[in-house]
C-alpha cells in the first residue's frame, strides 16, 4: 500500500488566479495610479503659489521697521517698545524714516515718484499708512471700597462690552472721533484681547514734515490715554519685480496690568495670479483639480447609495469624506478669494491718498493657503499610510500569524504579464498549461492497475489523495478569501490518517533504500 500511495503525488492542478482577482487587481492599480495623478496635481497647486521671494521680502520689511533703533537711543525699536515715551521714539524715528522714502541715496531724484514712497526704492507704498487704536471706558470694573480714596478710576480688559465709544481730546479732526467698525472686516487676534475693526482712526500725509508734525501734536495733547488697550499701524506694498503684496500690520497692545506688549504680522501674497506662462499651468491644474474632484465624489455617492448605512461604520471612509470636504472649502475658498480681488483691487488702486485696505484680502489669501495645506497633508497620508498599512500590511500579517505564506497576486499578475512579454518578443519559449501537464501523466488510477497494484493498495491511494486535496484548497488555495479557516473534529481525523500513511509510506522507502544499500555493498569492488 505505501508503494502503491507513490501515485497520487502530482495532485491536483492548482487553480488558475480567478478572473475577479484580476479585475481587482487592475482596477487598483489605475485607481492608485489616478489618485497618484491628483497628488501631482495637487503638489503644483500647493507650492506653486509660493515662492522664495516671499520669505525675503517679509524677511526685509520684518527687518526695516522691527529691528531698526530709534535716532541716538540704539535699544529702542519696534519689539522693544515697554512704555507710551518709547511708542512716540518709534512713531518718530523708525517707522518715519521707513515709510518715505522720497530720494535716492545721494539725495538725487533718480526717477517719477508720482506721488509715492518706494520703500527701499523697490516697493511702492500703495495708498497712505493707516494708524487706529481702541480704547475701553472708564469704571469698566469695580476699586474695591477701602481703595476708592487712593483710585477713583479703572479701565478694564478690552472687550466689545467695555469699548469706549465716545469722542475725546480735541474732537475735530477724525483722530478724536469713534469710527465704527465695519462688519466685513476680520477681527483681530492679539496676546491680551479680540479686537474688532473701527475705533478712532486717522491716515497719515504724503509728506514726510506733515506726518512729523502730526505726530507731536498727537503726542503733546495725549492721543494715547490710560483707557487705550492697542494701536494698530497698517500700510500696504507692492514690488513689481516679483509681483507680489506685501501687507504689514503693528500691534502695540496696552493691557490692563501696564506697558506695552507689541506684534506684528508680514503678508507677501500673490493677489495678481495670473500673468506669466507659469501661472497658466497653475491655473489648468486648478480646472484639473476640479475634475478630479467631481470625479471623486460621484465615487463616493456610489458608494453610500450601494452600502447605506455601511458606509459609515469604517474609518476610512470618514477620512475620504473628510477629504473632500477640505476639497470643497479648497475650491470655495479659492472662488471667493479671486471675486474679492477682482472687485476691490481695482477700487483700492485708484485711490492714492487713502488707505487701501489690503489686508482683508491677505486674510482669507493666508486662508486658504493653509486649508490647501491641510488638504495636501491629509491627501498624502492617505495614500502613504493608510492604503498600505491598512490593506497589505494587515494582510501579510494575518497570513503569517497563521502559519500560511501570503499570497501575493500582484506580484503574479506582474510577472506573468513579464514572461507573456517575452513570449511575444520571442525571448523565451512558452511554458505549457498546469493542465496539459497533468493530461500527459494519464490516468494514474488505469497506470497503476496495470503495473500490478491491488484495489486495496488503489483505494487507500485514492483515500489519501482526496484528503490531501481538500485540505490543500482549504488551506493553500489561490481563491482563500478569509484569513482564518477552523479546524473541524473530522478534518483533524483525516489529518491524522493522512500523516499515518506517509509515515508508513516513509517507513517503507526507507526499507527499500536499505535493501539497495546492502545489494550495492555486496558487488565486487
Amino acid at each position: 500500500m505505501a508503494e502503491a500511495s507513490r501515485w497520487h503525488r502530482g495532485g491536483t492542478p492548482k487553480p488558475n488566479l480567478h478572473y475577479s482577482k484580476e479585475v481587482e487587481i487592475r482596477t487598483t492599480l489605475q485607481e492608485l495610479a489616478l489618485y497618484f495623478i491628483f497628488l501631482i496635481n495637487l503638489c503644483i497647486l500647493t507650492f506653486g503659489m509660493v515662492n522664495p521671494h516671499m520669505y525675503y521680502l517679509n524677511k526685509v520689511m520684518s527687518s526695516l521697521f522691527l529691528d531698526t533703533s530709534a535716532p541716538g537711543d540704539e535699544r529702542t525699536n519696534f519689539k522693544s517698545i515697554r512704555s507710551i515715551t518709547d511708542f512716540w521714539k518709534f512713531m518718530e524715528g523708525p517707522l518715519l524714516e521707513g515709510l518715505y522714502w522720497d530720494a535716492w541715496y545721494t539725495n538725487k531724484t533718480l526717477y517719477d515718484l508720482k506721488n509715492s514712497s518706494r520703500i527701499y526704492y523697490e516697493n511702492i507704498l500703495l495708498g497712505v499708512p493707516r494708524v487706529r487704536q481702541l480704547k475701553v471706558r472708564n469704571n469698566t470694573c469695580k476699586v474695591y471700597s477701602s481703595l476708592q480714596s487712593l483710585m477713583d478710576e479703572c479701565y478694564d480688559r478690552y472687550t466689545s462690552k467695555n469699548e469706549d465709544l465716545a469722542d475725546f481730546g480735541l474732537q475735530v479732526e477724525t483722530e478724536w472721533k469713534y469710527s465704527p467698525p465695519d462688519s466685513t472686516s476680520p477681527w483681530h487676534w492679539g496676546f491680551v484681547g479680540v479686537y474688532r475693526n473701527g475705533g478712532f482712526i486717522f491716515t497719515l500725509s504724503k509728506s514726510k514734515s506733515e506726518t512729523k508734525n502730526k505726530f507731536i501734536d498727537l503726542q503733546l495733547n495725549s492721543w494715547i490715554t490710560r483707557g487705550t488697550r492697542v494701536i494698530f499701524i497698517d500700510f500696504s506694498l507692492y514690488n513689481a519685480n516679483v509681483n507680489l503684496f506685501c501687507i504689514i500690520r503693528l500691534v502695540a497692545e496696552f493691557p490692563a496690568t501696564g506697558g506695552i506688549i507689541t506684534s506684528w504680522q508680514f503678508y507677501s501674497v500673490k493677489l495678481l495670479r495670473y500673468v506669466s506662462y507659469y501661472d497658466y499651468i497653475i491655473a489648468s491644474c486648478e480646472i484639473t483639480f476640479c475634475i478630479f474632484l467631481i470625479v471623486f465624489t460621484t465615487q463616493e455617492g456610489q458608494k453610500i447609495r450601494e452600502f447605506k448605512s455601511a458606509y459609515f461604520k469604517s474609518v476610512w471612509n470618514w477620512l475620504e469624506l473628510l477629504l473632500l470636504v477640505l476639497c470643497f472649502l479648497t475650491v470655495s475658498f479659492n472662488i471667493y478669494c479671486n471675486i474679492q480681488i477682482f472687485l476691490l483691487l481695482g477700487d483700492l488702486l485708484k485711490n492714492t491718498d487713502q488707505y487701501s485696505d489690503f489686508y482683508f484680502l491677505a486674510y482669507w489669501h493666508t486662508y486658504y493657503n493653509n486649508i490647501i495645506a491641510v488638504t495636501i497633508f491629509f491627501a498624502w497620508i492617505k495614500n502613504m499610510f493608510l492604503a498600505i498599512i491598512n490593506d497589505t500590511y494587515s494582510e501579510v500579517k494575518a497570513d503569517y500569524s497563521i502559519g500560511r505564506r501570503p499570497d501575493f497576486e500582484l506580484g503574479k499578475m506582474i510577472k506573468k504579464s513579464y514572461n507573456n512579454a517575452l513570449e511575444k518578443l520571442r525571448l523565451k519559449k512558452p511554458e505549457e498549461d498546469e493542465d496539459k501537464k497533468n493530461e500527459k501523466g494519464g490516468d494514474l488510477v488505469e497506470r497503476a492497475r496495470r503495473e500490478g497494484f491491488d484495489e486495496n493498495e488503489i483505494e487507500s491511494a485514492k483515500q489519501m489523495k482526496k484528503w490531501k486535496d481538500r485540505l490543500e484548497k482549504k488551506y493553500y488555495s489561490a481563491e482563500i478569501q478569509d484569513d482564518y479557516q477552523p479546524v473541524t473534529q473530522q478534518e483533524f481525523r483525516e489529518l491524522f490518517l493522512y500523516a499515518v500513511e506517509l509515515e508508513k509510506e516513509l517507513h517503507y522507502v526507507s526499507l527499500k533504500l536499505n535493501r539497495v544499500m546492502r545489494k550495492i555493498s555486496t558487488l565486487p569492488a
